[in-house]
């Protein structure tokens, strides 16, 4: 499962990402919410949080 996490908080961001890829997600993280934006535009996510 494919999934993009849009977080401005570094470590948070950060933590999510590391705990859902140890737990077998491939996982991209957009820092803002326009980098999120294009993100979501351009790849096949199953789910962005």
């Amino acid at each position: 499962m494919k999934l993009l996490i849009v977080e401005d908080e570094k470590k948070t961001g950060e933590y999510l990402t590391k705990g859902l890829t140890e737990a077998g997600f491939v996982v991209d993280l957009a820092d803002n919410g326009l980098n999120g934006y294009h993100l979501a535009m351009t790849g096949d996510y199953d789910l962005i949080i």
